[in-house]
């Protein structure tokens, strides 16, 4: 059995996110199903995580098991044959078998993208939040660093979410005007809550606007409490950038 890692872009406007369900096409399913074109084996695709419905990836990173005798060349072309315009594999290698697109994850870097003008843009719109009210980076700088650091980030974890253990740390946090004029968020963390990035996002783009006080923000951390935070971002604006291991 041979162990193959990848590294897949996609555009995650048209899924129901990464994880393959009964209701909703997804990128997982997309790819298992390429791949078993190629190879003519059903496999299991393991991501280094999920993205939720409607989040892109620059460089998810993902792995499967498979006893094709193919190389690795051809597989690499084949799946990208068949695969729609939307999902692209950029790297495929053959790796040790006891790599895990998963367990071995060190960290993610996740990056925010806002357009912020006045007029709305007709095209990119599937790629960016537009906010046509002006806001206050360097007050959105301050704010984000009360959430760098080991905390429990309940209040900015998806409400409904099973999971016991909300305790986080975030490595790193940069807000910039990137070359494209579009506002960039990029959060790196060793790993995440559901809807905690976009949730993280929406609460600095109301310190941003004015309707929060940047001091507010350690309140919100301790009161664990989702309702205390700001609104959620759109999927459209988050993108998956890098999976360190």
């Amino acid at each position: 059995m041979r162990n193959f890692k990848m590294i897949v872009e996609y555009d995650g406007t048209a899924y129901c996110g990464w994880q393959r369900q009964e209701n909703g096409l997804t990128i997982q399913q997309v790819l298992e199903e390429a791949i078993k074109l190629i190879t003519g084996q059903k496999i299991a695709v393991i991501g280094s995580g999920r993205t939720d419905a409607g989040v892109h990836a620059l460089n998810q990173v993902a792995s499967f098991k498979c006893s094709t005798s193919l190389p690795v060349i051809n597989i690499y072309r084949g799946i990208n044959s068949v695969l729609p315009p939307d999902i692209v594999v950029k790297e495929l290698e053959e790796v040790e078998g006891s790599f895990h697109a998963q367990r071995d994850v060190k960290s993610k870097v996740y990056v925010y993208k806002i357009c912020n003008q006045r007029l709305r843009p007709a095209l990119g719109r599937n790629f960016f939040w537009f906010i046509r009210f002006p806001l206050d980076l360097e007050k959105m700088r301050e704010a984000s660093r009360f959430l760098i650091g080991t905390h429990d980030f309940s209040c900015f974890c998806a409400s409904g979410t099973h999971v016991k253990d909300r305790v986080r740390t975030i490595i790193d946090m940069e807000i910039k005007t990137g070359d494209d004029g579009l506002i960039e968020i990029k959060l790196e963390s060793h790993g995440f809550l559901k809807y905690m990035v976009r949730n993280i996002i929406g609460t600095l783009v109301e310190v941003g606007r004015g309707k929060r006080k940047l001091e507010e923000m350690k309140v919100i951390i301790e009161s664990r409490n989702r309702k205390s935070a700001g609104v959620t971002a759109p999927a459209c604006g988050l993108f998956l950038k890098e999976v360190k291991y």
